[in-house]
């Protein structure tokens, strides 16, 4: 466990002068000394630093995305941790509070943001070298900002969707003379802050999809559309007449409209390294060992050793194999095996749902599609994540740690985008059919007419169901359904984990 870190130490680490680019080395490379700012070809190693942070054991971090998903109905936790149990049950009490899980992510998350803001200081040190007059050079320069301040708003609307009214720090932040003003601004704030970030990204970013991008999966201007979409559809909740259907409604257009993107046309592949980056990708953490049999293993900029965790920890655990393993810590619920189940949805179920032996008898087999066998458990955890499932036919030669070593992690789908646009239509009286009925028939289900909100909103948690970003118990709570699905979630008092104890009593702001 990491020893807890409060936000403000964060921000004194992070803004003293020992430390460039997160003191990480950029690229795989070692880091220089001192950074000549006249040379601009060194102007992207600020950037790349970002994106290594915001991957590597932060934004996919195994405790993040437990503590995200166990909020749902789709999963349970697959231990006995007792904070992740009181999250999944929505005990927001001490043990909650002084859970070590909630404040890691909460530094986590931070770490992103603040990050972020050094970067931002090291491009303006490059900025003003760059003439006035060198329009090509101001755009890169402006290009490269833009990307650094995805991520910042995608780590606050985060922090937001989790913990509610939180900081927005900005660059002003990272310095130490600026520390008593850490104050907390509202759900509403926070979400209109983001809107207006992913403006300024949207004018900046490349016009491309992530895969053809000129660093390939990198943000794009569709990447912002999204994100903005999901701002104005959290800002818009259950209203029907909100004027953020019509933002949601022309982001999505806009990303339909551009023609650059289009499903993958195989769902169970879609998770795994034939969908890596494949056109349907708005967003994916990359990781990769270059094929390679020996050597490290690195996510967007730098080695990622952390991040296979991600993989592993929602591994079976699997006595009859030591490839395909782990201690399998996010499991699909039986409520999540029975949607799918009575909905006839085949294909997302093989997808999602692999199974720990025969109903998880420690003395039986299963065997997954692709060929590997699989024990039960005496813990009697009846199945595993399929989405987070690597196949050993698909893993690099001699690599045997269960690190889903050359595959990304997803986290915005065009899919998604049509199911937002479908939404957006159906509560503005218009019709979904055309958008929903495209992500039906890529997993061979019958179209349907007339869609109705319900049937796009369980079409969206078929379609995104054990995802790892939260959007199901989001989904519940935006319209107004969590009190009536959720056990023992209140209204008013369960939609947000509290802000961890250790950073109210560095900052009694926080509270």
């Amino acid at each position: 466990m990491k020893s807890y870190i409060s936000i403000l130490f964060l921000i004194i680490l992070l803004s003293s002068g020992c430390s460039k680019f997160l003191d990480r080395p950029l690229e795989n490379q070692p880091q220089a000394t001192t950074i000549d700012y006249t040379d601009l070809s060194l102007m992207y190693q600020p950037v790349s630093g970002v994106y290594r942070t915001a991957a590597s054991g932060t934004f996919g971090k195994w405790i993040s995305v437990a503590i995200r998903s166990v909020h749902s109905d789709d999963v349970v936790p697959g231990n006995d941790d007792a904070g992740q149990n009181a999250i999944h049950n929505f005990q927001n009490d001490v043990t909650v509070k002084s859970y070590w899980g909630i404040n890691d992510m909460w530094i986590s998350m931070y770490s992103v943001v603040l990050g972020a803001n050094s970067a931002l200081a090291e491009l303006d040190k490059f900025g003003k070298n760059i003439p006035a007059n060198d329009a090509e050079k101001n755009k890169l320069l402006a290009k490269y900002q833009a990307e650094v301040r995805f991520y910042r708003a995608l780590a606050h609307f985060w922090l937001c969707r989790n913990y509610g009214p939180v900081p927005i720090l900005g660059i002003e932040s990272n310095d130490p003379a600026n520390l008593g003003g850490v104050t907390k601004s509202s759900v509403e704030e926070v979400k209109k802050h983001v809107i207006s970030e992913m403006d300024f990204c949207i004018a900046n970013l490349e016009d491309a999809r992530p895969n053809a991008a000129t660093h390939i999966g990198a943000v794009t201007k569709y990447t912002a559309l999204m994100l903005k979409a999901k701002a104005a559809m959290d800002l818009a909740g259950n209203n029907n007449g909100s004027p953020y259907w019509d933002v949601v409604l022309d982001c999505t257009n806009q990303i339909v409209n551009s023609g650059k993107f289009s499903l993958f046309a195989d769902y169970y592949q879609l998770f795994k390294k034939p969908g890596k980056l494949c056109d349907e990708a708005i967003l994916e953490l990359q990781y990769s060992d270059f094929g390679k049999s020996t050597g490290d293993i690195v996510i967007s900029g730098g080695p990622g050793e952390e991040w296979g965790n991600f993989f592993f920890f929602q591994g079976p655990e699997n006595t009859y194999s030591p490839v395909i393993t782990g201690p399998g810590w996010m499991v699909p619920s039986q409520k999540a095996v029975d949607f799918l189940t009575a909905r006839n949805d085949s294909i997302r179920l093989k997808t999602t749902i692999q199974y720990c032996g025969i109903n998880g008898d420690p003395a039986t087999y299963s065997v997954t599609p692709d060929g590997d066998t699989i024990s039960g458990n005496a813990s009697r955890k009846k199945y595993f994540n399929g989405k987070a499932y690597s196949p050993r036919s698909q893993m690099t030669p001699d690599r045997i740690d269960y690190y889903g070593a050359n595959n990304n992690v997803r986290i915005m789908r065009y899919a998604e985008v049509l199911l937002m646009n479908a939404e957006a239509k159906i509560r503005k009286g218009q019709s979904g059919d055309a958008e929903v009925n495209q992500v039906r028939n890529r997993v061979k289900l019958a179209a349907i007419a007339n869609v109705t909100l319900q049937q796009l909103l369980d079409e969206r948690h078929a379609e995104l169901i054990c995802e790892w970003w939260g959007e199901r118990f989001n989904d519940l709570v935006r319209t107004d359904q969590a009190a009536t699905v959720l056990p023992g979630f209140i209204k008013g008092q369960s939609e947000y984990i509290p802000i961890p104890q250790a950073q109210e009593d560095v900052n009694p702001r926080l509270k």
